[in-house]
C-alpha cells in the first residue's frame, strides 16, 4: 500500500470522527493495521527524520571545504580628536571602512575523515531506523493477535454461558416438576455465576488491547476498531509457519547497531589522529576606507604639510583600498596531552563495544533459539489441543444426553462442559502463542516483515 494510499485512509476515517463522533469505527486487518503503523507512527518517524539529520551534518562538514567570505563596514565620528603640542592633531572628523574577507581550506585532513565519520553516523542512524519498524511490525502483531484472542476467549466463554443457561433452565424446570434435585440446580446456577467474571475480565481485555494498538497506529482513542480475522483460520498458517526457519542473526538490528558503533569509533578515533596533522589555509582581505581629514591643517613644525597642488579640499574624502593575499599554515606541536589521551579513550571504547558485541551474540543466539523452541512447542500443543477439543465436545454431547435422560449427573454434565471450554481456549491460546513467538522470532532475526 502506498504512502497516499495510507494518509487517504487515516484521512477518511478521522473525517468520519468529526461527523460520527465516537460512532466512527474502522476495519482493520493486519496487513492494513502494519501500514498504517509504519507510517504514522512517531518512533518510525522521528527515526527517519533523524537520518535526514544526518544528511544535514554531512552538508555542514562539506561546507568546510567550500570558501569563507564575509564582509563588514564602520563608520567612526571623532567627537575629540587626539592632539599634541603646538595645535598639531590627527584623525578625521568621520570615518568610513569596508571590509571583505575570504578564507579557503585547502589542506585538513580532519574534515576530510570527519566526512567519512559522518556516512558512518547516516548508516547507524538508518538502521536505528531499521530497528524501529522492525520493533514496531513485532508489537503491532502482538497487540493484533492479542485482540484476536481475547475476542475468541470471550466467544467461547458466552457460547459456555449459554450452554450452562440452557442447563440451569432445564434443570429448573426438572426441579419445578420434582425431577431434580436442589442441589442439581444450585449447581448449575453457581457455574453460570462463575463465568460471568471470566466474560467481564475479557471484555475488559478487549478494550485494553485496542487501546495499545490504537496508540501504535497513531489512532484517536475515540475512533473505534474491529479487527478482521480470526486465530482458528489461522491454524494452516501455523502448520506450514516453522519450513526455512534457521538460528542465523546476522541481520540482527542489535548487532549491527554494534557493529556500526566499533566502526564509526574507528573513525572518530582517525578524526582525533589528524588534529595532530597541520593545516593549511588560503585567505585574501581587501579594505575599502575613506575619511574627511583636513591635509591643509597639517603641521610638522611650523611647516605646512604638502605641496600647495597636494592640498585636498577639506569637504571631500581620503579614500584608500588596500588588498592581500596569502596562504597560513598551522602544526600542532603542543596540546598539553590532551589528542593523545583522546586516542586513549576512543581506543578504551573500542575494547568495550568489542566485549559487549561478543556477549550480545551470545544472548541473542540464546534468544533465537529459545523464539524457535516455543514456536515448537506452541505448534505441538496445537496439534495436541485439536485433538483435546473433538474429545471434549464428543464428551459434552455424551454427558447431556445421559443428563436429559436421567442417567447422568448434574456434575458430569458441568464438569464436561467445563473441559469443553478450557480446551477451546487451550486451542487458542496455542494458536496465539505460535504467532506471538512468530513474531519475535522475526524481530530476533531482523525480519522487517
Amino acid at each position: 500500500m502506498g504512502y497516499f494510499m495510507k494518509k487517504l485512509i487515516l484521512t477518511v476515517c478521522l473525517a468520519a470522527t468529526g461527523v460520527f463522533g465516537a460512532a466512527a469505527q474502522m476495519r482493520l486487518t493486519l496487513g492494513e493495521a502494519l501500514d498504517l503503523a509504519l507510517s504514522e507512527n512517531p518512533t518510525v518517524k522521528v527515526a527517519e527524520m533523524e537520518v535526514q539529520r544526518f544528511d544535514y551534518v554531512k552538508r555542514q562538514t562539506w561546507g568546510s571545504w567550500i570558501p569563507q567570505i564575509s564582509v563588514g563596514g564602520t563608520y567612526t565620528r571623532s567627537i575629540v580628536k587626539q592632539s599634541m603640542t603646538k595645535g598639531l592633531s590627527f584623525g578625521a572628523d568621520n570615518t568610513l571602512a569596508a571590509q571583505g574577507d575570504a578564507t579557503w581550506t585547502l589542506f585538513a585532513p580532519a574534515v576530510f575523515r570527519t566526512l567519512k565519520m559522518n556516512d558512518v553516523q547516516r548508516a547507524a542512524a538508518v538502521e536505528s531506523a531499521r530497528s524501529s519498524r522492525i520493533t514496531l511490525v513485532a508489537e503491532v502483531k502482538k497487540a493484533f493477535y492479542n485482540i484476536l484472542l481475547a475476542e475468541q476467549s470471550l466467544e467461547v466463554l458466552r457460547e459456555s454461558q449459554a450452554t450452562v443457561q440452557r442447563t440451569v433452565d432445564d434443570t429448573r424446570l426438572q426441579y419445578d416438576n420434582g425431577l431434580a434435585s436442589e442441589y442439581d440446580l444450585l449447581t448449575a446456577q453457581v457455574q453460570l455465576s462463575n463465568l460471568k467474571p471470566s466474560i467481564l475480565q475479557t471484555e475488559n481485555s478487549i478494550r485494553l488491547a485496542k487501546l495499545m494498538l490504537k496508540m501504535y497506529l497513531s489512532i484517536p482513542e475515540n475512533v473505534e476498531i474491529e479487527v478482521v480475522g480470526e486465530l482458528d483460520a489461522m491454524r494452516d498458517a501455523v502448520l506450514a509457519g516453522t519450513d526455512g526457519l534457521t538460528t542465523d542473526v546476522q541481520d540482527n538490528s542489535d548487532l549491527r547497531t554494534l557493529e556500526l558503533q566499533e566502526d564509526l569509533l574507528k573513525r572518530q578515533l582517525k578524526v582525533a589522529n589528524a588534529g595532530r596533522m597541520p593545516t593549511v589555509t588560503a585567505f585574501f582581505t581587501a579594505t575599502y576606507t575613506g575619511n574627511d581629514i583636513d591635509m591643509t591643517k597639517l603641521n610638522f613644525g611650523g611647516a605646512e604639510g604638502g605641496q600647495p597642488g597636494d592640498v585636498l579640499d577639506g569637504s571631500k574624502f581620503w579614500w584608500q583600498h588596500p588588498m592581500s593575499a596569502g596562504l597560513q599554515v598551522s602544526i600542532p606541536i603542543f596540546s598539553g596531552l590532551t589528542k593523545m589521551n583522546r586516542s586513549r579513550e576512543i581506543k578504551n571504547q573500542i575494547s568495550q563495544i568489542g566485549l559487549q558485541r561478543d556477549y550480545a551474540r551470545q544472548q541473542i543466539d540464546v534468544e533465537v533459539r529459545a523464539a524457535l523452541n516455543d514456536l515448537l512447542t506452541a505448534r505441538e500443543t496445537m496439534y495436541a489441543q485439536e485433538l483435546t477439543v473433538a474429545q471434549a465436545r464428543k464428551a459434552y454431547s455424551i454427558s447431556d444426553t445421559r443428563y436429559r435422560a436421567g442417567a447422568g449427573t448434574i456434575l458430569e454434565l458441568n464438569s464436561a462442559q467445563l473441559a469443553q471450554t478450557q480446551a477451546e481456549l487451550n486451542f487458542s491460546q496455542a494458536i496465539f502463542d505460535y504467532l506471538t513467538a512468530k513474531a519475535e522470532y522475526d524481530r530476533i532475526v531482523g525480519k522487517e516483515n
